[in-house]
């Protein structure tokens, strides 16, 4: 959408914004900072930087309330859980409503004013228009520009995204993030033995649950997992090609579109703060805005 905005094909917004949680990919730091210098500043649009802290040093900190995870649990009986899912709303959601008022200059806890608002952005495509939703605050007004304005297809995004030399655009998400697929644990092992070695540590350390809850005396009565095989992660068995990466290879070589499978991985579940896919109900609750 910024793309778009920058070179004309939709209306000169005034920011965009990224919420950090802190851990995402390397990769995504790096895309986030190319985006920047070639493409935003170049269009005079800032990109503004917001976070609630790091989310991994949050969960290991006792000291340090903390928004859970959807963690995969497994119950003491042997049957499957999973954690409620806080942290898109503290990490996501939260600093970006946070920096919405402080740029409509009415920071909390001051009211916003009735009729001052602003309209943001949100990049959902015709493939799942289901997930276009209103905001939950009066002062934003969500807007869904590929679907409203371009009629755009997930295929259609990778297909603009490649001819700006963008096909290698990663997924943002917290790198150790339950809702990854086998692909994208695979993606960060074979590409990335520092983040694979951090990911796996983590794993470890959650066992319990987060390590506030642990020292309130609230530890879990199973045992959380990043993985939803509920093994350890260097355990799991990653190299499974599962049902819903087929179905995006499938696509990719149907479309012709090369980045298809690598943008969306074969992940049926995922975080994104305005329309969160994952297996617990999501959270109204990222990105571009406009005046």
């Amino acid at each position: 959408m910024m793309c778009l905005s920058a070179e004309g094909a939709l209306p000169k917004i005034d920011y965009a914004i990224f919420a950090d949680t802190g851990w995402e990919p390397k990769a995504v730091y790096s895309h986030l900072d190319r985006l920047e210098r070639e493409i935003a500043k170049p269009a005079g649009i800032p990109i503004l930087r917001v976070s609630a802290g790091n989310i991994r040093r949050d969960a290991l900190d006792p000291h340090h309330r903390f928004a859970s995870m959807p963690l995969h649990v497994l119950n003491q009986d042997g049957r499957p859980g999973m954690t409620r899912r806080h942290c898109t709303g503290e990490y996501k959601i939260k600093p970006i409503k946070k920096k919405v008022r402080e740029l409509l200059g009415f920071p909390y806890p001051t009211r916003v004013p009735k009729g001052i608002f602003v309209e943001q952005w949100v990049g959902i495509s015709t493939d799942e228009f289901h997930r276009a939703k209103d905001a939950d605050v009066n002062y934003m007004h969500n807007r869904h520009p590929l679907i409203a304005d371009m009629n755009w297809s997930r295929s259609d995004c990778v297909r603009y995204l490649t001819s700006l030399g963008l096909a290698d655009t990663p997924k943002s998400s917290c790198l150790g993030c339950p809702f990854h697929g086998n692909a994208q644990w695979r993606s960060i092992r074979d590409t990335s033995p520092g983040e694979w070695a951090d990911v796996v540590e983590f794993d470890a350390a959650i066992r319990k649950g987060n390590a506030r809850a642990n020292a309130t005396g609230n530890r879990l009565l199973g045992e959380a997992f990043l993985h939803r095989s509920r093994v350890p992660l260097d355990e799991a068995p990653i190299d499974h090609v599962t049902a819903a990466e087929w179905a995006a290879r499938q696509q990719e070589l149907g479309d012709g579109e090369t980045g298809l499978a690598d943008l969306e991985q074969g992940v049926t579940d995922g975080c994104s703060p305005w329309a969160c896919r994952g297996e617990t109900p999501p959270v109204q609750g990222d990105f571009g805005l406009a005046s």
